[in-house]
Order: C-alpha cells, then structure tokens, then sequence
C-alpha cells in the first residue's frame, strides 16, 4: 500500500519536471529516513545542550567573582566571532586527532565520534547566544522584586535561582527561540565532518545519480517543516510562560484610562 502510493506520488511530481523515481529504491529511501532520524537527533541534543550551557555561562556573566566573569565573556567573544564552520573543523580535524596520536601511543581507540564533535561544538556555539540573551534577561528583572526577595531572607542564590532566572527566561524567550531556529538549521553543518544526516545522504545520493535539484528540494522540505515545527512550539511555550503584567508591551491602564 505505502509503495503504491509512493509510486503514485513520484509519477504526479514527474510532471513538474523533478524525478524522485530513486526514492522507488529501497537503499536509497532508507539512506534518507536514516539520515533525517541522524539529524533529529542532532537538533535535539544540540537544543537541550545549548541550553545547560547557555545558562551556566549566563551564571558566570552575572558572577560576583571579576575572573569567572572575564573567563566566560572570554569565551562568549571567541566564540561567536569565528564562524562556526571554522569551529567545527579545527575541533574534528585537529583536537580530535591530536587526542587520537595521543591515544594510539597507548594503543586506545580514540571513542570520540564525528556526531559528538558536531553535537559539543554546536552546542557551545549556540550556547554563547543563549548567555548573553539570558545575561539581559537577568538584568531586566526589576530591582524592586530584588528588594522584596531580600525582605524575606533569600540569599543571593535563591535570589537568581528562584526569581531572577524564571523572570529573565520569560524575558529572553523571544531571543532563545530565534537561536533555536538559528541552530535547527545550522545542525546541517554536521555533514561537513561526516555525520550521517539527511543532508550528507543526499550528498551520496545526487553525487551518484547528479540529481541535486530534487534532493535540494527535498533538503529544503525538510528543514522548513522542522523549522516551522520549532517556532510553532517556542510561541506555545511562549503563551504558557506569560506572566499577566509582567513583560508586558503595548497598553496599561492607569486610573481606569488606557494609555499606549
């Protein structure tokens, strides 16, 4: 049933000139599912990890301590001023391999695999996205809220964990989010350090068979719905996190009277 409609599919497509007839074959379609399981995979380990990263980065931004805060702004620069492509393959071209001579030395196989290079790296690079969106969120958080949590004998780490982080993540949600896309698109970068994902499989797949228009469009199909899927959801969450006269924009009611 699935293969008929398949072949259905693939001969209504023909007439507008793009031929997937190789999606008829099984190697080649289950080439292409692997890689789009790879990818999700990457998208998601790369967004909860971007995210554990970003905010204890965002913790040393706001550290007391002037050598935690000049450590992880350090890093944040270096970061987001070298593309990540360039990131990506010095870390699996040259740490990588000067982990595996060292490693041979000792005859150990070096367990770092390409999908944990892309995964770490793309993570950091994110991650320095997240601190600084989180770093204003933290510092937007009224100073009288600060001042009625002190009133009532929190300490500067309840302080943060349990008013300034929640109120900062509402406020830099937006931000997050618009990272997020940013990285569920750059995930695709995987495939230059040879990560199986769906976009390396169709890399194979139209270097054999010099169809790179339909395997583009498919590369396009896909990443738009997932992308789509990310935003539909970050404005979900979005909805759920508003606080009623919190971060709010637009119009407030003073006296009964609206103002803009």
């Amino acid at each position: 049933m699935t293969d008929d409609l398949l072949a259905r599919a693939i001969a209504l497509v023909r007439h507008t000139g793009l031929d997937y007839g190789f999606l008829a074959e099984v190697y080649e379609r289950n080439a292409l599912l692997q890689g789009a399981k790879v990818s999700l995979l990457v998208m998601l380990s790369t967004v909860v990890l971007s995210l554990v990263f970003g905010l204890g980065l965002a913790r040393l931004l706001v550290s007391p301590h002037k050598r935690l805060r000049w450590l992880a702004q350090g890093f944040i620069e270096l970061t987001r001023n070298t593309p990540t492509l360039v990131q990506l393959c010095c870390a699996f071209l040259v740490v990588n391999t000067l982990i595996t001579q060292t490693l041979a030395q000792w005859q150990w196989t070096n367990p770092l695999t390409p999908f944990f290079w892309a995964v770490t790296l793309l993570s950091l690079h994110k991650a320095a996205f997240h601190a600084e969106a989180l770093r204003a969120g933290i510092e937007a958080v009224p100073p009288a809220m600060l001042e009625a949590a002190t009133s009532l004998g929190f300490s500067a780490r309840e302080r943060l964990w349990r008013v300034q982080l929640p109120l900062a993540l509402r406020a830099a949600w937006p931000s997050l989010m618009n990272n997020t896309v940013e990285l569920v698109k750059a995930s695709s970068l995987a495939s230059a350090i040879a990560v199986g994902d769906i976009t390396y499989s169709a890399l194979m797949i139209w270097t054999q068979r010099d169809n790179v228009l339909e395997c583009m469009v498919l590369l396009l199909l896909f990443y738009g719905v997932v992308t789509y899927a990310v935003h539909a959801l970050g404005l979900w969450i979005e909805g759920r996190l508003r606080m009623p006269g919190y971060g709010a924009t637009g119009h407030t009611t003073l006296g009964g009277v609206a103002h803009a």
